[in-house]
């Protein structure tokens, strides 16, 4: 007998527990902190739809990320969060709230729910994001971008944002669960401003050099800023221990 399908409504949005010191891990994914708005797209019955996290419609607030999203899989939910880019390429929630002309919008995927029917909340983080990138984000183009997960050491990401002057971190645990409208703590959110999560390891001395490592995660948030391939971008030198590198 077929499974039963799940037709995409809305889903209140799992949240995350605000932390001055982030865990470490092989368990352990981190993403940057946003600055946007938290969004789910849904489309069922052949229509997409953008709601805000207390289920408001952004429709006619973001017509363009809506109209991306008409090439998502019918029956799907998919998490995310919208951001405005400023001149610079970083998230500017200013920019955001007084819909700057100058800005650049984009949807930035971080999670799907419901796939074609299938209720996949209960299947872990890391097959989920599997799932996200295999059926979902090859049939959606810009202003829709997948948010970037980083492949880093905590401490060189907390350098490397607090260099660049961006938001903060987000940690989230690979073998949980989504749990609606719950902060259980697998997922976690660490400001750039957390003045123990920086001491803690050992980088409040003035303001460190960006080393291998930082290249490569900031290499990776532009190529998503530019939307190019983030394995193509080149870094520049780093000392003598670093001349290039995949972005990676």
């Amino acid at each position: 007998m077929k499974a039963r399908k799940t037709s995409a409504a809305f889903i209140d949005p799992m949240l995350l527990v605000r932390s001055d010191a982030l865990p470490e891990g092989p368990n352990w994914s981190y993403e940057l902190k946003l600055d946007g708005y938290r969004a789910l797209a849904i489309k069922s019955y052949g229509v997409a739809h953008l709601r805000s996290r207390n289920n408001k419609s952004f429709d006619t607030k973001y017509p363009a990320i809506v109209a991306a999203l008409a090439h998502l899989p019918d029956e799907t939910v998919i998490d995310g969060e919208v951001v405005a880019l400023d001149e610079s390429g970083r998230p500017s929630f200013n920019a955001l709230q007084n819909n700057s002309a100058t800005a650049q919008l984009c949807y930035y995927v971080f999670d799907v729910l419901v796939l074609a029917g299938r209720n996949i909340m209960s299947e872990p983080l890391s097959a989920r994001r599997e799932l996200l990138r295999r059926e979902v984000l090859p049939r959606l183009t810009d202003p829709i971008r997948e948010a970037p997960q980083f492949d880093a050491s905590l401490p060189d990401l907390i350098r490397a944002v607090r260099e660049q002057g961006l938001e903060g971190i987000v940690a989230k645990r690979l073998d949980g669960i989504y749990e609606p409208g719950q902060r259980s703590g697998a997922w976690r959110k660490m400001a750039r401003q957390s003045e123990r999560g920086v001491r803690d390891r050992g980088l409040h001395h003035g303001r460190p050099a960006l080393r291998c490592a930082d290249l490569r995660v900031l290499g990776r948030w532009s190529a998503h800023v530019r939307g190019a391939h983030p394995e193509r971008i080149p870094l520049r030198p780093c000392g003598n221990s670093c001349t290039s590198g995949s972005g990676h």
